[in-house]
């Protein structure tokens, strides 16, 4: 495949992070984020997802979470401050970000949505996030991903 560049790779080139690109075949629909995990080779711990919400006083925020993970509700809220919050639906997702599901980056969204970043990410040397379309990812360093969505680290997924 010819080397393509999304939005997401042209900001990270733009503010002169590092980042490498990872693509892989999908076929017609999204893969989930083990599956896609598997197919760049990352170990699944270093790949994260892309979850919007929306809180109780329907502002809307962003969370990045390990693949193999869920989104604890009442963490994140917390982490956020809100009362309580809960998924956006799908047919939202494209006009709040301008991505489609499968294919959400915390990078470069419509607009910067205050975003957490599962703690997990702070002890690693990168993480792989969608690079904001379906069959692109790109693995960075986890502080430059906080810089850029000038997110924080919390513990906001579910326990095992």
């Amino acid at each position: 495949m010819a080397e393509q560049k999304t939005n997401v790779m042209r900001l990270l080139t733009q503010k002169k992070i590092k980042y490498t690109a990872h693509e892989y075949e999908h076929g017609d629909a999204a893969v989930d984020g083990l599956t896609a995990a598997e197919l760049i080779g990352v170990p699944a711990d270093k790949v994260f997802k892309t979850l919007v919400t929306r809180g109780a006083s329907k502002g809307v925020y962003v969370f990045v979470v390990p693949v193999a993970k869920e989104l604890e509700l009442k963490k994140a809220a917390k982490a956020v401050g809100e009362k309580s919050i809960a998924m956006i639906h799908v047919s939202e997702l494209l006009g709040l970000t301008g991505y489609v599901r499968g294919g959400c980056s915390p990078l470069g969204m419509k607009k910067q949505y205050p975003t957490v970043i599962h703690s997990t990410a702070e002890g690693l040397d990168s993480i792989v996030v969608s690079a904001g379309k379906i069959g692109f990812q790109v693995e960075l360093d986890p502080l430059e991903l906080i810089k850029l969505t000038r997110a924080k680290f919390a513990d906001i997924v579910a326990e095992d």
